[in-house]
Formats: C-alpha cells, structure tokens, sequence
C-alpha cells in the first residue's frame, strides 16, 4: 500500500465522545436541617441548571413508584443525596457505586427519655433498665441503628456499654409516627428509657409528659453524639462524577451558597426547617441548637471523617453493614475542591444566586 494510503493513527483512532447530559438531575435529603433543603426552598437548583436543559427534581415531590427506594439504594445515577450516614454506608458496603463528596455535623437535640418520677436522672443510672429498641421491616432499619447508637452515646458516658444494659425490642408500625412505638411503650411500662432526636421528637415526648435522663448534646466530647446524622453525608453515584464532574460541582457550589445565605437568616431558616420537618416553631427552637444556621457547611474534615469512621465501625459491629467501608478511599474532596473554587469565582464576577 502507498505511504499516502495509510490511515494515520490519529484517523485510526475512534473519536472521543463525551456523554450526553442528563435531562434530569434528582436530589433526596432527609427531613432535617439541610443546604440541599434551604437552596431547594430558595429555587436555586432549578435555576443553576436551567440553562442546560437540564430538570432538578426532588424524590419527595414524585410518587413512590417513581422515588422507589432511591433515598436508600442510591441506585440512580443522577442522584444527590444529603441523609442519615447509616443509610448511605448500608449502600456503599452492598458494591453500590457511590462516592462520599461531603458531610455536616449539625447539633439535632439528642436525648434519652424516661417517664416522670422514675429517678433516673444520669446516664450511669440505665445500669440494668430496660431499654427500647425499635424494629422496622424495612430494608436498612436505620431507626433501630440510631437507637441503638444513641444509648450507646448516652451509656459510654458513664463508662458502660451496651451489655450493662437490657435492651428491649419494640415492634414498630409500618404506619407509626416517628418514635411512636418506643414512646407508647415507655408510657405503659414496658421499657424504662428511649432515645429520641429531633424536631417531631421533642413535641411527642412533651404530649406524653416524658422527662430527660441524658441529655448527649450537653457532652463536651462530640464523639457520643455520633449517629445516623451526625456527621450527615452527601453522596454522589459514581458514573454521574465520572462522566459529569462539571455538573457535580455546579450543585456543590449551590450548596455552598446556600450554607452562607442561611448563616445569616436565622428566621428564614426556622420557617424552612419546620416545612421540612413537619414540626411546629416551638419542636424546631427545641431540636436545633441556637445558632445551628450558621452550621450547615459541608467539609470532608479529618475529624469529620473520623467520626464518619466510628459510625462506620459501630454499625458493622451490630450487622446493619454488608461488609467493611473503607470511608478514605470512598471520600472524593475534589468535587468540593472544585465547586469552592467555582463559588468564588463567580463571587468575584457578581454571578451568584443570592445576588
């Protein structure tokens, strides 16, 4: 064949194509205080991809043949999720291929209840009580994880275990309030503590005149706090970052703003956490720390880490894992490294979205 006949290697080779877009991006966060929450209130991820074509939409706001289990499975390609950790590393231990992009700590009233006039006024007194553990027939019950985490918190911090104590099942029901099992059975008797968090919480243990024994968001140390929220993830799958990280860091970088536009509106995020929660004023003032507004930034820390490490050890020690997570190696800082530095350019050229 004549030299000029050839096909070069560059014409050889096939052409490089990027991936299509995605004609629509999902987000899910649990129904708590939130960045996703506050920039989707404020409109700002519909408005970051409209330009594209691109449709951000919320599994909440989709019937559940739609949503299916994605806030758990994280099996959908094109999702962010902003949650409890318990699922998340449930996902991650199961092959599913996420990647950790950020977490939280935000202070969310933690305590453990007793009924009025029982005495136990201290963690060291749930020696030998029966406990309450709730059971879900759910896939990754991580209501029985975050009791089981909770009085563990609130025991340790009388140098006790677990095993010091009687830990009680109590059967929930699929149609159950949240902690509605545990608090009816410590109102008739049959477990002596519970742990409960949260907005909704605190106005079901005041309607049954429950009284606090521990109180773990007085610990100095943050570690007996760790639990299904604290520290809170936010995970992306796997083929969304590879084929799109461009789109990744636009939706950090939105939630980045959205953490400084709430640091300094602490009324306007009340509002926005009781249409979350479902919780009137007076539940919210009482689950979230004053000046938990300024607290919804996300980082991937060492410390945070660290303590995404001790959950993740806790929760395959009692079987809610399918296998070890190794929380390094499935951390990924660049997407965030990238939307900081995204968010302040756009700052220097006067481009944001709280203008």
């Amino acid at each position: 064949m004549p030299s000029h006949d050839r096909p070069t290697a560059a014409a050889a080779a096939p052409t490089a194509t990027a991936p299509e877009a995605p004609d629509t991006l999902w987000f899910t966060r649990c129904p708590v205080p939130t960045a996703t929450g506050i920039a989707a209130d404020r409109g700002w991820l519909g408005r970051e991809f409209a330009a594209d074509g691109i449709a951000v939409r919320s599994l909440q706001d989709v019937p559940p043949e739609v949503a299916a289990d994605h806030h758990y499975t994280h099996a959908l390609t094109g999702l962010f999720r902003e949650g409890g950790n318990v699922p998340a590393l449930w996902a991650r231990s199961r092959g599913e291929r996420t990647r950790l992009i950020g977490l939280t700590w935000i202070e969310e009233r933690q305590v453990v209840l007793v009924r009025a006039g029982s005495g136990i006024t201290g963690p060291g007194q749930l020696r030998g009580r029966r406990l309450a553990v709730p059971r879900h027939g759910i896939a990754i019950d991580f209501w029985r994880a975050m009791a089981l985490a909770g009085l563990h918190g609130a025991l340790s911090l009388a140098g006790l275990t677990l095993d010091d104590a009687e830990l009680v099942d109590v059967p929930a029901a699929p149609d159950g309030g949240q902690w509605a099992a545990e608090l009816a059975a410590l109102r008739d008797g049959v477990v002596d503590a519970v742990y409960v968090k949260g907005a909704l919480a605190v106005e079901a243990a005041r309607r049954i005149g429950a009284e606090v024994a521990v109180e773990l968001d007085a610990a100095p140390d943050r570690r007996a706090r760790v639990n299904n929220g604290t520290p809170r993830p936010i995970t992306v799958h796997q083929q969304l970052l590879d084929e799109h990280p461009d789109l990744v860091a636009r939706f950090l970088a939105v939630l980045l703003e959205a953490a400084d536009w709430a640091a300094e509106r602490p009324e306007e995020v009340a509002r926005i956490l009781s249409a979350e929660t479902g919780a009137g004023e007076e539940g919210v003032a009482g689950a979230y720390a004053r000046g938990g507004h300024r607290t919804l930034h996300l980082d991937l820390s060492e410390e945070r880490l660290a303590l995404l490490e001790q959950q993740n050890r806790f929760l395959e020690r009692h079987g809610f894992l399918a296998g070890p997570v190794d929380v390094p190696s499935w951390a990924d800082p660049e997407p965030l490294r990238a939307a900081r530095a995204l968010l302040a350019a756009r700052r220097a050229e006067g481009r944001t979205h709280g203008g």
